[in-house]
């Protein structure tokens, strides 16, 4: 299992349950969590076989940003 880590601009409540279902319905994710509290709205996703860019686009397409951070 591998953690991946994104800076987001997802960044309330309302934010977050419109990425939900995308991010609930990719394949892949074992599990993920935004610190809403965390200025860079931390996405850390746990994934087996996904890499960044699934992520990245899997969140474009619902509108908001997201950029891998390395480290």
């Amino acid at each position: 299992m591998k953690t991946l880590r994104f800076k987001t601009n997802i960044n309330c409540s309302n934010c977050l349950a419109k990425v939900t279902p995308s991010l609930n319905q990719k394949e892949g994710i074992a599990s993920w969590n935004v610190d809403l509290d965390s200025p860079d709205k931390i996405l850390t996703v746990e994934t087996e076989s996904l890499m960044p860019e699934d992520i990245v686009k899997t969140v474009k397409r619902v509108g908001f940003e997201a950029t891998e951070m390395n480290g």
